[in-house]
């Protein structure tokens, strides 16, 4: 017969080594929750803590207040150490304390970090362009145009642009101002008030013709709106289109009739309508009608020049004259001042080296100029308008196509040789400025 086995038998000083490792393996684990627990609630408390204050660093920052929006943000680093939105708010309100460079280290730290950030490429660019390097400036904008952003971001791409065609007119950049316009102009699409402000901006880079596409879309949305009337009508202005022009601004007067600069440029292309000759579809009687009043218009503009300087005029009959001395220039009719779009037209005239003061406002300055030169240059024209004058009649204007060329040459010459030497006129004569300027260009 076989015998039982025999059990194996541990002894006593080992079964108590392995308890006590059992024991110190599950105070292990339990320590390990603890501490782990402990530390998840340490986390938590100094991101709570972080959070608190930077929110606190916000509301400061919104309110202007940086000095205090900084010391919030580093009291938040305290708690969240590299934290990107901590490191970023500080940045900004160092910018508003005008501590530029040290705001410039956090932002070119957070921009190897976030190269695509939206609000980092924005502030890099500012602070680039406020110290006039312009081609990292256009860099950085571009970039935060095509940025990611939190929250709106078609909105923020939008404002981004705006503020670099700003940035870019301010440099006199206009062309690459245009190309912004042009490109905003897709991205804004239909939207009325987008449309104007492109429009606005189009007209101040004298680009006439996307600034009416940009005004007509917004008189799409609303055809009654009077800023956008004006702007297409001092758009068409622009483009020599006067007769439209004159539609659209009277249609902005009616809507607004305080607005004196379209009432200005109504009045200007009035007076152009009126005096030029060389119009399609006119009557003889039409034409020779604003012959005569140019050549008059010129006489009294001449004549208003002479006064300025004391300048003797010849007259066809001596002893007339001395019964009759000249009257001066009536000043009804003159308009109340010149817009830009005015003085941009008449500046490109190749004898106007003066910029109109407005007109109707003789040049206080023309008083005090040397006249040597301008007295001969005057006495020359009032000359030969004395010598024409006889001429300038219906019947000469009928049958002598001559003499309406002659007249209407020298009532140019005078009026570019006046706005060069005794400042600005009325409208009448700014109007016959320009229609020398289409004459020329025809």
């Amino acid at each position: 017969m076989f015998s039982p086995p025999r059990r194996l038998q541990i002894p006593i000083h080992l079964r108590r080594e392995v308890v006590t490792l059992a024991m110190l393996a599950g105070l292990a684990i339990v320590l390990l929750i603890g501490v782990t627990a402990l530390s998840r609630l340490y986390r938590a408390q100094q991101g709570d803590l972080a959070e608190r204050w930077s929110t606190r660093g916000d509301a400061n920052l919104t309110a202007g207040n940086y000095k205090a929006a900084a010391d919030d943000y580093r009291t938040a680093l305290r708690y969240a150490r590299d934290g990107f939105p901590q490191q970023l708010g500080l940045a900004e309100a160092l910018i508003g304390e005008q501590h530029i460079d040290e705001a410039r280290v956090y932002l070119e730290s957070l921009w190897e970090q976030q190269p695509e950030n939206g609000i980092v490429n924005r502030e890099l660019a500012r602070i680039a362009a406020g110290k006039g390097d312009t081609r990292t400036a256009l860099r950085y904008y571009h970039n935060a145009i095509y940025a990611n952003w939190q929250g709106k971001a078609e909105y923020q791409r939008i404002a981004t642009r705006w503020e670099l065609i700003k940035y870019l007119l301010s440099i006199k950049a206009l062309a690459q101002a245009q190309s912004e316009l042009i490109g905003l102009g897709a991205e804004v699409g239909d939207n009325p008030a987008q449309q104007l402000s492109l429009g606005q901006y189009f007209l101040k880079i004298q680009d006439g013709q996307h600034a009416l596409a940009a005004f007509r879309l917004c008189l799409r949305a609303n055809p009654h709106n009077a800023a956008a009337l004006a702007g297409a009508g001092e758009a068409e202005f622009d483009l020599g289109s006067y007769t439209r022009a004159q539609r659209y601004l009277s249609g902005a007067l009616a809507r607004n009739p305080s607005d004196r600069d379209s009432a200005s440029l109504l009045e200007v292309s009035e007076q152009v309508m009126r005096l030029n000759p060389f119009r399609s579809e006119i009557s003889d009687a039409e034409r020779d009608q604003a012959v005569l009043s140019a050549f008059q218009t010129a006489g009294e503009r001449l004549k208003e020049c002479v006064a300025l300087g004391d300048l003797p005029v010849a007259p066809a009959n001596p002893s007339a004259a001395r019964e009759n001395p000249p009257t001066p220039a009536p000043a009804a009719g003159k308009a109340k001042g010149v817009l830009g779009t005015i003085a941009a037209a008449l500046e490109k005239l190749p004898t106007a080296r003066k910029k109109p003061q407005g007109a109707g406002q003789p040049a206080q300055a023309a008083k005090n100029q040397p006249q040597t030169g301008a007295s001969t240059q005057v006495q020359t024209l009032a000359a030969a308008w004395t010598q024409l004058e006889p001429k300038v009649t219906v019947r000469h204007l009928r049958h002598n196509q001559d003499v309406v060329n002659q007249a209407m040459n020298l009532a140019f010459n005078i009026e570019r040789q006046a706005a060069s030497k005794c400042g600005s006129g009325t409208a009448a004569d700014t109007a016959l400025l320009l229609i020398s300027k289409l004459h020329e260009g025809s």
